[in-house]
């Protein structure tokens, strides 16, 4: 009696110490194929074998399943690297390498539960990543000092990288749902508690202006790239990423277009990272004669490399005219604050430094939006409508004569 097909079972019948069943399905390629279904019982084969007619009524259905990490491989190479921009696409990368393939690589990816994504959030949160990575395994003898010597740092990722971590895993399998791998998110549905923002003390405008003046005194060459930073709210990629062909001396505007990072171990000058980031602002004195002081300067240079210049263009380069360094940038800016004796600040903090002296300044939030090209205007206060350039100019002066006293506009 047990090998018989019951009625409605047209297909279910007795396989090795239980039963199977197939359902003739379209495939997302477009073919058509046996789809198979395994239990111990045959009230439990009947029960997949009715939900499997039921997928294949509603649309494509796929025969076999890869891995996660297999899905993930070919979500980064075939829809990440070229929708996305290289920063991006390199953070997605690292979290996948560094935080869901260890942890969820080898999980079916039509088996993925809500129970795994929790269970994969939870022990992540909890995770020292100096273990976990093998940080200390790749130390020296004398230099290990977690793991390997039974002391762990335990140096946990922090709650703002486990949510994007999970993020990145909704994003990919969003995409194994619109190519029809998976019929629902599981990612989607674990919620990760917000964790609370660091507070950033930037500069005050007396701060910032006595850095600018130890800079300018000093006759530091990238005392140029720091009032672009501090006046305009200029990004590290965006000022490296300058070229001269975007800067107007004579009508006195400048155009942020591209900027310089390296991704990959490789240095990528490319366009900005939105479209709210491109814009064209006009230069305050201050900002003016400090490119002009920077033009004659990078003269100098050229003559004095001769035949070794690079003919690159970028207005702050090396003294062979080659595209600086971002992280030497970065040592450049903090040991010209411990110089001008000043608070240490991250480099990227002088952009709060930049809202904050234009609040100071009363400037219209409006006006602050757009000099600083924030890219969602909740991030400058709340949506406002489009602004006149004017407006945008004398903000510009009224801040530049602020900062110098020699601003004679």
């Amino acid at each position: 009696m047990s090998g018989k097909r019951g009625n409605g079972e047209g297909s279910i019948y007795a396989y090795r110490n239980g039963f199977a069943a197939y359902v003739w399905v379209v495939t997302p390629e477009g073919k058509r194929k046996r789809k198979y279904v395994y239990g111990p019982t045959r009230p439990v084969v009947h029960e997949k074998w009715v939900k499997l007619h039921a997928e294949a009524r509603k649309g494509p259905v796929a025969t076999s399943s890869p891995t996660l990490a297999q899905h993930l491989a070919y979500w980064l190479k075939s829809v990440v690297q070229p929708d996305l921009k290289p920063k991006t696409a390199e953070t997605y990368a690292m979290h996948v390498r560094l935080y869901i393939g260890p942890g969820l690589g080898e999980k079916r990816l039509d088996k993925l539960s809500v129970r795994d994504v929790r269970t994969w959030v939870n022990d992540l949160m909890d995770q020292c990543q100096c273990c976990a990575q093998g940080k200390d395994a790749r130390r020296s003898t004398d230099e290990r000092r977690c793991c390997a010597i039974g002391q762990c740092c335990r140096q946990v990722p922090s709650r703002r990288t486990v949510q994007d971590a999970r993020a990145v895993l909704r994003s990919a399998l969003t995409n194994a749902m619109t190519e029809e791998q998976i019929t629902k998110n599981v990612a989607a549905l674990v919620k990760v508690r917000s964790g609370r923002r660091a507070k950033r003390e930037p500069w005050s405008v007396e701060e910032a202006r006595a850095f600018l003046e130890a800079a300018r005194t000093a006759a530091d060459p990238l005392y140029p790239a720091y009032v672009l930073i501090l006046v305009l709210g200029f990004r590290r990629g965006e000022v490296l990423g300058l070229t001269w062909k975007n800067v107007d001396l004579n009508a006195g505007v400048i155009t942020v277009e591209y900027q310089l990072q390296r991704i990959n171990r490789q240095l990528v000058h490319d366009e900005t990272k939105t479209e709210a980031s491109t814009a064209t602002l006009p230069l305050p004195q201050i900002c003016l004669t400090a490119l002009q002081l920077r033009k004659e300067a990078q003269a100098v240079a050229r003559k004095a490399a001769g035949e070794l210049w690079s003919e690159a263009d970028f207005v702050f380069s090396t003294r062979y005219g080659t595209p600086i360094e971002p992280r030497n940038f970065n040592r450049a800016f903090t040991a010209r604050s411990a110089k001008a004796s000043v608070r240490k600040i991250r480099l990227h903090d002088t952009r709060h430094t930049c809202g904050s002296l234009l609040a100071a300044l009363d400037v219209h939030p409006r006006v602050a939006m757009q000099i600083l090209r924030h890219s969602k205007i909740a991030v400058t206060m709340e949506i406002y409508t489009h602004i006149p350039s004017e407006a945008t100019r004398k903000a510009l002066r009224k801040l530049g004569k602020h900062l110098d006293g020699q601003d004679q506009t």
